[in-house]
């Protein structure tokens, strides 16, 4: 059966897509079983931490630990896979649109390229992450705050 050029393309987006959404399955179930860092239960910690990482600051050993677990959860290779099944799903819809049209005559309308909103979403994504990846030679770098000493005593366990 010849489904012609469009047709193809659907069903290559189909298939791609099956694989990034077990892939994006996969790294969430992976982070999911992590023990998540304690700074990171914190409402805008990791802006605040990567800021600091960025403009090469001085940070406490627990903010380089955090900013360690965020520049190594955005290098890895399944965290693309998130805005990989983002763009795909946009390019199914407008491939899957122009095949229907292809088979049943008409033109392309706005409502055929609405595929491309998620398509551009998903390369915004795609760059942030390539942003926070790029920050592994800051960690390197940065200075660690040595912890002040207190003059409280430590609680008992």
């Amino acid at each position: 059966m010849n489904l012609g050029e469009w047709g193809d393309l659907t069903i290559v987006a189909a298939v791609m897509e099956i694989v990034f959404a077990t892939c994006v399955f996969v790294y969430i179930s992976r982070l999911e079983k992590r023990r998540s860092h304690p700074l990171g239960e914190r409402v805008g910690a990791h802006k605040s931490v990567l800021a600091k990482l960025r403009k090469r600051e001085p940070m406490s050993q627990e903010e380089v630990d955090y900013a360690t677990e965020l520049v190594a959860d955005a290098r890895s290779p399944l965290a693309y896979a998130i805005p990989a099944a983002l763009f795909t799903i946009g390019f199914f819809y407008v491939v899957g649109c122009l095949f229907m049209l292809h088979i049943d005559g008409g033109h392309p309308s706005f409502r055929t390229f609405i595929g491309g909103i998620p398509m551009l979403t998903s390369m915004n994504i795609a760059a942030q992450l390539r942003r926070v990846a790029g920050l592994k030679g800051n960690l390197q770098d940065v200075s660690v705050l040595e912890p002040e000493p207190s003059d409280e005593l430590a609680p008992a366990r």
